[in-house]
């Protein structure tokens, strides 16, 4: 017989363990908005948290600086009094290539996220003339799967090429579909015996780079038994939170809400076997962020 921990408890808003913490890290899409339209309760909780004197960092696996995410905020309707600040798997990819050595680079990803790479030092060249690879996506995600980039990454593979991934989603839910992501490419490019380099969420380097940004909002030093992960993904935002030894407030009713039964009744049973067989656990759940 397998044992299932309890499940977390399942909360139907923030304010229920809000006086716990002073900082957020929150993820956006899947929970701020769904790639069409704002969610109210993720608005209205973030502006309450922070109303409280809480800071708030967003933290996106966007392949892009954050800049262009500030933008599509406002477009969806978040007012910028919701957060303190934004970091993006993209600013510390820029970071990263920034530092390396390589001066000719393979972009794989659509062309809208060219941005990643103003201000760097950095020639976009053809496959086989570049000297590493960055990948923010496929080019179509509307039509394309990685299978269609399978002789493509073999071929960069048996040069030896790096592989620097901007975005570590596999997929990610725009409106209620299920779009796949660079992660998706890293994956398929490790199996075919390529280096890979992920960046963004569930890794270090963009909490660590949160951290910083809390603490630059705060003026003070902020512990991390101070912060609340809020996100919906359970190999980024909850591993990563977990990994960082940071709480996790799970958000069920996004990405993986197929698995728990009715988006806004989850089956608690389901997640907490769920989160057990991942590794994960979590402060609580809430199906959708509200305060």
């Amino acid at each position: 017989m397998t044992f299932t921990p309890a499940p977390p408890p399942l909360i139907a808003g923030l304010s229920e363990i809000a006086s716990g913490y002073s900082a957020l890290i929150c993820d956006v899409w899947g929970v701020i908005h769904n790639g069409v339209a704002a969610f109210p309760g993720a608005i209205e909780a973030l502006t309450a948290f922070r109303r409280g004197g809480g800071r708030v960092c967003l933290v996106t696996n966007a392949p892009r600086p954050n800049a262009p995410i500030h933008e599509q905020l406002a477009q969806f309707g978040v007012p910028r009094d919701a957060y303190d600040d934004i970091v993006t798997s993209g600013d510390v990819t820029r970071h990263l290539l920034a530092t390396r050595g390589e001066r000719s680079l393979v972009h794989i990803g659509p062309e809208r996220d060219l941005g990643l790479y103003d201000g760097l030092h950095l020639e976009l060249t053809a496959d086989d003339a570049g000297e590493i690879i960055c990948v923010t996506g496929l080019n179509d995600d509307t039509v394309e799967t990685p299978e269609d980039y399978r002789d493509r990454l073999a071929a960069l593979a048996a040069r030896g090429l790096t592989l620097v991934c901007a975005n570590p989603d596999i997929v990610v839910e725009r409106g209620h579909q299920l779009i796949w992501c660079a992660g998706a490419l890293a994956k398929l490019y490790e199996e075919l015996g390529g280096r890979v380099e992920m960046l963004g969420k569930p890794f270090s380097p963009i909490y660590a780079e949160a951290l910083t940004r809390l603490e630059l909002a705060a003026d003070r030093v902020v512990a991390k038994s101070e912060i609340l992960a809020i996100g919906d993904g359970l190999p980024t935002d909850v591993r990563g939170g977990v990994a960082q030894g940071i709480d996790v407030l799970f958000v069920t009713a996004g990405i993986h809400a197929a698995d728990f039964g009715a988006p806004e009744t989850p089956d608690m049973t389901k997640v907490a076997a769920r989160l057990a067989r991942e590794g994960l656990a979590a402060r609580a759940a809430i199906p959708r962020l509200a305060w």
